[in-house]
């Protein structure tokens, strides 16, 4: 089987690998600092690549990427070590929108003139994405009324708009709030990555019949699963960028008179970082290609992957740190801010040991 990317998918790794190439620790840190923790023009910039439409069919204003073809811009920004918050505030609400027939916002949110945001975590629930806090009630004329709070929301501090998930008579449902709506408040605050998620509260916020996208259960799940691999992608771009990293400092690190990587325990150590990575990226390659037919099943699958690439990500992160030393785990290398990511990323949808739980019940 040829596992060689395509010439358009060469194209667009390129393009990314050429946008993130600027952005070294310095930059990262002034990048931070701004308002909301990110630069919308920078955004505007990654949109105008095509790398938000991708995400979406060419039926609705999108560019009909395929999950390889996301998965490729995925693990180009991890090893890049992109402060990009590409899945959560593009990929993932692209999808939401387009799947669920929104005619207001995708458009924007394609082109990167607006950034979206998704409000699914809440208290006491851990990774169980059934909201039950959070409760949406008709009004007259059709319209909704929307209560509840959440409590992680990637990407909240420069969002315009948030795609809200709420318990409708004990069904799960979907709902585009504008940032500017009565009775929703923001309350920003910074994640382990640099970046500024935050707080929702819904306060009975007034919406139109229209705010209400056509995504039922399934459609739901089968998002949430190719999120999950698409953040497996990311996590292996960060391994990979952890171990890049690792491999140049052994070489020019002295210890004894002599490189630390000539050290065989290193050596050996090294070389499971480099298995770990290759066994990561071929079960990366077996979910994308899998029959899909069965979405539960898939699904599951998806989870698992997640689930043993993120190990194997944390893995590499910590056999950096521990041959930087202490600086390994400051914002003063860049393999800092790689860990921080996956740590983040290794928590999205669920962590290790539920993504796992999840694709044991397939077995």
């Amino acid at each position: 089987m040829n596992f060689d990317l395509s010439e358009e998918q060469e194209l667009f790794k390129a393009a990314v690998e050429k946008f993130v190439a600027p952005v070294d620790v310095a930059a990262r840190r002034v990048l931070r600092r701004m308002a909301g923790g990110y630069d919308r023009s920078r955004w505007q910039h990654l949109a105008e690549l095509g790398l938000i439409a991708l995400a979406a069919d060419e039926a609705v204003g999108g560019m009909g990427g395929s999950l390889i073809d996301l998965a490729v811009i995925a693990e180009a920004l991890g090893t890049g070590n992109a402060p990009d918050p590409w899945l959560e505030n593009g990929a993932l609400p692209a999808m939401l929108l387009a799947r669920g027939g929104d005619k207001t916002y995708l458009s924007d949110v394609l082109e990167g003139s607006q950034i979206a945001a998704f409000a699914f975590a809440e208290r006491a629930q851990r990774f169980n994405l059934m909201p039950c806090q959070t409760r949406v009630e008709t009004s007259g004329g059709g319209g909704f009324v929307l209560h509840g709070e959440k409590t992680f929301v990637p990407g909240a501090a420069i969002a315009d708009i948030f795609i809200v998930t709420a318990n409708l008579d004990g069904a799960l449902t979907l709902l585009v709030v504008p940032a500017g709506a009565e009775g929703l408040e923001v309350r920003p605050y910074a994640a382990v990555d640099g970046s500024h998620a935050g707080e929702v509260f819904l306060r009975a916020v007034k919406l139109e019949g229209a705010a209400k996208l056509d995504l039922d259960q399934s459609g739901f799940d089968m998002t949430i699963a190719e999120t999950r691999l698409l953040a497996a992608a990311e996590l292996l771009g960060l391994g990979q960028r952890l171990l890049d990293e690792t491999l140049a400092y052994v070489k020019q690190r002295e210890q004894f008179g002599v490189a630390i990587g000539s050290f065989q325990v290193l050596q050996h150590r090294l070389v499971d970082c480099y298995a770990a990575l290759e066994q990561s990226r071929s079960m990366l390659l077996r979910t994308a290609l899998a029959d899909r037919s069965d979405p539960a099943l898939w699904s599951q699958l998806a989870s698992g992957t997640k689930s043993y690439v993120a190990q194997n990500a944390l893995l590499i992160g910590r056999e950096a740190v521990q041959m930087h030393g202490g600086m390994g785990i400051t914002d003063e290398l860049a393999i800092g801010h790689a860990l921080k990511r996956a740590l983040l990323l290794e928590k999205l949808f669920g962590d290790s040991g539920a993504s796992f739980t999840h694709y044991a019940e397939a077995a």
